[in-house]
């Protein structure tokens, strides 16, 4: 069968049609595309798209349609094999390599985050229940995770992959704790120092498994995707050897149903590097014996609604910045949060908020 034939006859399946007048129709400017994407998947898929040879009226949509019906699956290159060996034999999250997510992501330039996300510039996902705003949604994110862990005034807390410390500064303002924050990035560690100022918090750039003291409450938001399975165990090990015995620990993290130890070539090569999404089993099974899992909480569907948001807030930012960025990187980050807004859409990926203890006796919050 003719590539581009292949290719439609894969995209009926979630209603999409080549050079339709959908929402979700892909409109082709290269026909290279289709040997491409068929040769190489979804590695293919967000290249060719970063080239400009096809675009579609709504991309989260599009992403939506495909996942649901896990086109991904059909199209599986040979070559795919490789990324997944890599992980398999290599630990991509090792001591050399802990550095380079901070180095390539979130390094590249504080400027465009603080365009994009709220004003606490909090690059995880939003808790919308009760909010009407990015910023409101952001706040409640936080103060859930302040009486998920029950803070009080005196208490030392330890943000594990701290930001630009945007939790830090709630919590030590509204809860008068004091914080250690940790991160892989200069950037982030440079910025996170000048906006806690004056509040006992200490930002530190700081691989956690050199961790070795004592904290009242330890949180993770948004950090535990670039651990990687082969150190999920050590991970936990190092928080519960930094944990009070009447402590609280919080998991905050992407997921995914499905176990693997690799993420989305894509996504991987682009956007974060040595990343992965861990699985309810690697989770418990890391954990097992070191604590008592209290609280699962899932709120997938509002990341969907944080990152359409952060779009439209690059998007409208984007004369401020395209001095400093190309039009392959508008493409690039438009392709990535709206390719993320159409995975939680689609329910294809999962977030969660997962409270554990050591000693049990402990009430859910929501």
């Amino acid at each position: 069968m003719p590539p581009k034939e292949k290719m439609q006859q894969l995209l009926s399946y979630s209603g999409i049609q080549i050079n339709g007048s959908g929402d979700c129709d892909i409109q082709v400017h290269d026909e290279r595309v289709y040997s491409e994407v068929l040769a190489r998947g979804s590695l293919a898929l967000g290249e060719t798209y970063m080239n400009g040879w096809w675009d579609v009226k709504h991309l989260d949509q599009f992403f939506t349609a495909v996942l649901r019906m896990n086109l991904a699956k059909e199209i599986r290159p040979w070559r795919s094999i490789f990324p997944w060996l890599r992980a398999k034999l290599i630990n991509l999250q090792g001591r050399s390599r802990a550095f380079e997510v901070g180095e390539k992501h979130y390094d590249i330039g504080n400027r465009l985050y603080s365009l994009m996300l709220d004003e606490r510039m909090i690059y995880s996902c939003a808790y919308w229940k009760d909010a009407e705003t990015l910023d409101q949604a952001q706040e409640a994110k936080l103060d859930l995770i302040c009486r998920k862990t029950r803070l009080k005034s005196g208490m030392r807390i330890l943000d594990l992959g701290c930001g630009w410390g945007g939790f830090a500064k709630y919590a030590a303002e509204n809860y008068g704790v004091e914080v250690v924050g940790i991160t892989v990035s200069e950037e982030q560690a440079r910025l996170a120092k000048k906006t806690c100022e004056g509040l006992p918090i200490e930002i530190r750039v700081q691989d956690y498994r050199d961790l070795n003291e004592e904290f009242d409450v330890i949180i993770s938001i948004g950090m535990f995707e670039h651990v990687g399975v082969k150190n999920y165990r050590t991970y936990m090990e190092v928080v519960s050897h930094c944990l009070a015995e009447d402590g609280l620990f919080l998991l905050h993290t992407i997921g995914s149903e499905e176990e693997t130890n690799s993420i989305e070539p894509w996504i991987e090569k682009y956007i974060f590097p040595n990343a992965m999404l861990p699985c309810p089993r690697q989770i418990l099974k890391s954990s097992e014996d070191l604590f008592v899992l209290e609280d699962w909480h899932n709120f997938g569907a509002d990341y969907d609604k944080t990152l359409m948001v952060w779009y439209e807030n690059f998007v409208n930012s984007w004369d401020e910045l395209k001095n400093g960025y190309d039009e392959k990187f508008y493409r690039m980050w438009s392709y990535y949060l709206l390719c993320c807004a159409g995975s939680f859409r689609s329910r294809y990926n999962q977030l969660w908020q997962i409270v554990f203890s050591k000693n049990g006796g402990y009430e859910s919050v929501r």
